[in-house]
């Protein structure tokens, strides 16, 4: 039996350009996202979602003087702003994923009306929340995020007539359902985590949380665009070189989650502008037990960090120590991919990038921590992650 050849397939015909808006859309709030957190305004607007009860910010003190906000804070507008537009930008975003997810559901079995259940109990604690129905809206929240999950798994599963199916053409936007419910989860727990932030005064799980769920709704909007994006990279070698970018993904991915623990901890300039030493000595006294307390309870004001020094050296270490095998694998990476076919040219932007994001954390260091190095340094890792996960999404076998 000759099976016909494989027609391209696309939940719509402009959803691939709508997920590079998305991709776009999320690095510049990730980067924005860091600006404000390294601005130190991340506080600046202490109730949620709302800034002092106003959809955008006040602009002058008196115009929020008789709401309940000021007694956790006085009102900063300098401050205020941004992270109300860092909230705007990331709604702005959460609805470009839900379209997303609509448009790759149309070709489930009841695949919208999945979607529009799962989003509307979400939407409905908002409100909740406002009026300080806060059971209730989490368990919302929950219920959402639990029907979105479902969609995920159940998606993912081929029908029982799949094996008797047409093979489909890759990067043609076959399977894009459960990444982009799982997606829309993701976003959903990033606004909670946005909204503990807030309320539970930059708790440090909480905002290292953040700023890796950011990265992974970046990394999931980028494969989502390339598989929606007829662009494969046909090699022989192309299996063991995707082996090779999760194992330097999941490198990555923890050096990531180092570099969010020691800014959430204050602890970037632990070691002074002292490098590659730290405080004149290469082994300084260290607290790695007390360093690495993910939970300390509720109602502490974080700003500013509350751990002792040896406990902040030893955060600051395990970030320099995790960076130099993070960085090895990224180089050897950048070296066996030289010595594949037409991958000479993502080799070099690899190690480049690399040497780049080491640089910036270097110069964070001996600067004492410049507003624009450390915002670059954030913006490098997202970089870096971006080229990973293009390899995984467009590396193929030759058909």
């Amino acid at each position: 039996m000759i099976r016909s050849a494989p027609q391209r397939v696309r939940p719509y015909r402009h959803f691939h350009r709508i997920a590079w808006l998305a991709v776009a859309l999320a690095l510049g709030v990730i980067v924005f996202g860091a600006f404000v957190r390294l601005s130190n305004a991340g506080l600046s607007c202490p109730d949620w979602p709302t800034c002092y009860g106003r959809a955008a910010w006040p602009t002058a003190a008196a115009q929020a003087a008789d709401h309940a906000a000021t007694a956790i804070r006085p009102v900063e507008p300098h401050k205020a702003w941004r992270e109300q537009v860092h909230r705007h930008l990331a709604a702005t975003l959460g609805l470009l994923v839900l379209v997303l997810a609509l448009l790759a559901a149309r070709r489930q079995r009841f695949g919208v009306a999945w979607i529009l259940g799962a989003t509307l109990p979400i939407a409905l604690g908002i409100p909740l929340y406002m009026h300080g129905q806060h059971v209730l809206a989490f368990a919302l929240a929950a219920l959402g995020e639990s029907l979105l999950l479902a969609a995920a798994l159940r998606w993912s599963i081929p029908a029982p007539d799949a094996a008797q199916a047409p093979l489909p053409a890759p990067n043609t936007g076959e399977g894009l359902a459960p990444v982009a419910a799982l997606t829309l989860m993701v976003i959903v727990f990033q606004a909670l985590l946005g909204m503990w932030t807030v309320t539970w005064l930059l708790k440090p799980v909480v905002v290292m949380g953040h700023l890796l769920g950011g990265l992974l709704t970046f990394a999931l909007l980028t494969w989502m665009a390339w598989r929606a994006t007829d662009a494969p990279i046909r090699l022989a070698e192309a299996v063991a070189l995707r082996r090779w970018a999760l194992v330097v993904l999941a490198l990555l991915g923890l050096q990531i989650a180092l570099g969010g623990w020691t800014s959430a901890n204050y602890a970037a300039l632990a070691c002074g502008n002292d490098f590659p030493r730290c405080v004149g000595q290469w082994w300084p006294r260290h607290d790695f037990r007390e360093a690495f307390v993910l939970w300390r309870g509720i109602g502490v004001d974080y700003e500013g960090g509350v751990l002792d020094g040896e406990s902040r050296i030893a955060i600051q270490l395990a970030h320099r120590m995790m960076a130099v095998v993070a960085f090895a694998a990224l180089l050897a990476f950048a070296v066996r991919l030289w010595r594949s076919a037409g991958m000479r040219g993502w080799a070099a932007l690899l190690a480049l990038l690399a040497c780049a994001q080491v640089a910036l954390g270097i110069a964070n260091v001996k600067l004492q921590l410049p507003l624009t190095v450390a915002v670059l340094h954030n913006a490098g890792a997202a970089a870096l992650l971006f080229v990973l996960v293009t390899l995984l999404a467009r590396l193929r076998r030759p058909a």
